[in-house]
Order: C-alpha cells, then structure tokens, then sequence
C-alpha cells in the first residue's frame, strides 16, 4: 500500500533535506485533496479542439498570442551548470542514434509521451483518441536536447517551442525536425528558461524532461517553469529519485556497469526525491496533481508506468492562480 505524507506537514519542514528512500506514493494535500496515482487517475467529459463545450472550471485557458521573435541572446541569473553543458555536449552528436549514448531515452520515450499525453488531454478535456488532441495549444519542452520529445508532442498537434543551452543540440534538432513537414513547425532556440521569462513569455504547458537533476538551482528553475506557464496551466517534470534503489540502478548499473550513459552522466547529490520536488514546485505555485514511476523490465527490454517511483518518476502539476484583491 502506497505511503502518504501530507503536504502540509512537508511545509511546516521548511527547507529541510528529505533522504529517505522514495517508495511508491500519494501525497496527501490541503483539504483532503491527494495527488492521484497514474493507475487511479480517471477521464474528465472531454472538450476536444473546436468543441463548443466550455473548459472545466480549474483550466481557465489563458494562452498568450503567437510570440514576436525570440530574443535569445537575453541575459538574466541562470540555473545553468556549465560542467553538465559540457557533458552532453560531447556526446551531442549522438542524439538520434538509438543505439548510442541516448539509447536509455529513446527507449523510455513512449512511456514519458503516454503519460504526458494522458495527463494532460485530462487537464485540457481533450480526447485521448484524437490522433492530434492538443490543437490550438503551446507547449515548450525545456532542455529539449535533440528533440526526442518536442517531436512526438509536435505530432499531437501542439504548438511546440524547444530550448537547450547547448548549441549543437539546437542544431541538431532542427535538422531532425525538417525531415518532417509535421515537426518543421518546431522552433528551437538556444537559451534558456530565465532568459524567455525575462521576456515575459508564457505557455499552456511547460515540460522538463530529465533535465532539473543536471541544473545548479532546481528551485530556481522551477520557478522559471512556474513563470512559464500560464494561470491554471500544465507543468511536467520527471527526474531520478535520490534512493538506494536508484543509486544501484541508474548510476551504477546504467553507468558503469552496463555502459547505458556514459559515467558521471547523473550526480547522486543532484537528485532530488519526490518529496523534495513536490515541496520545491508547491512554493514555485504549482500543485502537483498526479505522479508515476518508470519501471523498466530488462527481460523484454520495455518500461512502463507504474505506481512505484522509487527509481524514475514524472509528476504532472498545475499552475495555482495567483488571487489579487
């Protein structure tokens, strides 16, 4: 049976270090409202795109015009960690290669892209059956890399926007991207979230795909994805739990021992449990709503979701409206 802990008692902690060992779980919030589980989560009436149907009451819609050009060369405080830029900078050329240093992502992409299609065709009473149900919305996928995700996301209809801090990879994607008329529509930009904040960008969702466990300031950053976001929208983040079990399993095993990433790819003192990340995202102003865990079976070589995210886990939030008297 899944462990709850109550938000608020997380509060009252304060900036307390959590490093108990993540187990499946279901976070208890303020007036017994819980985050659900992904296996207990059920389907709203849907409001497909162009539907007459009003949103539900807690997604107010509120995405900003198509933005002017980008002004990438914008300087603001970053969470940027250059050592972590010139990893995956190395290995950048390697991005579409299922066979290379990303092969771990590649194989866990359709997993990530059913729970971010599922949460958020819940969030924004889309229809999960459509083949592109999030039409007419934006979405920016933050340290979008090679463009593994932006892609499958731009397929679904979204108006997509990807941003890495290493130029190469920026290169790279939109590359890949023009192969496709469907995915051409992507802008990538090389810059950062703090910089688009600066210039007062905004999305209906906001996505940080294993990206916070290799930034300087995970608080800050989220408050760049908070900013990001649009009043009653989606942010997604998904990281590596800081337990034993995923110390044994995505450093040691992946890293040095079945030579999955390339060693020194994932810092265990840069991970953050889910507690920690739930804590981190509520004081940035977004109430996490659902989480699962990525589990993988080394006999067919598949993941899947599960409730257990004591190893890989994503959590889906949505941004709180800000009351102004």
């Amino acid at each position: 049976m899944a462990s709850k802990f109550r938000i608020d008692q997380l509060r009252a902690l304060g900036s307390t270090v959590f490093h108990g060992i993540g187990d499946s779980l279901s976070i208890r919030a303020s007036q017994n409202h819980y985050i659900r589980h992904f296996s207990d989560a059920s389907s709203p009436p849907l409001s497909p795109a162009g539907s007459s149907l009003p949103p539900p009451q807690n997604v107010e819609l509120q995405t900003a015009p198509q933005p002017e050009k980008m002004n990438i060369n914008a300087s603001t405080t970053s969470s940027v960690n250059q050592l972590e830029l010139a990893k995956f900078s190395a290995i950048s050329e390697t991005w579409w290669d299922a066979e290379g240093p990303f092969k771990p992502l590649h194989a866990l992409n359709p997993t990530r892209v059913s729970f971010i299609r599922s949460t958020l065709c819940r969030h924004f009473r889309r229809d999960p059956c459509s083949v592109r149900p999030f039409e007419g919305l934006k979405f920016i996928d933050v340290g979008c890399g090679g463009g593994i995700l932006s892609e499958p996301l731009a397929r679904m209809g979204a108006t997509v926007t990807g941003i890495d801090m290493v130029d190469n990879n920026i290169k790279i994607a939109r590359v890949h991207a023009d192969l496709d008329p469907v995915t051409s529509t992507i802008e990538y930009y090389c810059t950062t979230a703090e910089n688009l904040v600066e210039q007062q960008k905004e999305f209906d969702a906001v996505i940080a795909s294993e990206v916070i466990e290799h930034v300087a300031n995970p608080a800050g950053f989220c408050q760049s994805l908070a900013a990001l976001t649009v009043a009653n929208g989606a942010t997604i983040v998904s990281t590596i739990n800081r337990s034993m079990r995923a110390f044994a399993t995505a450093i040691v095993a992946a890293e040095y021992i079945l030579r999955w990433l390339p060693i020194g790819t994932h810092q265990w003192s840069s991970l953050l449990t889910p507690e920690e990340l739930v804590l981190i995202l509520q004081r940035a102003s977004i109430s996490v709503e659902e989480m699962a865990g990525f589990v993988y079976n080394p006999l067919t070589g598949q993941w899947s979701l599960s409730d257990d995210t004591s190893v890989n886990y994503i959590a889906f939030g949505k941004k709180i409206s800000q009351q102004t008297d």
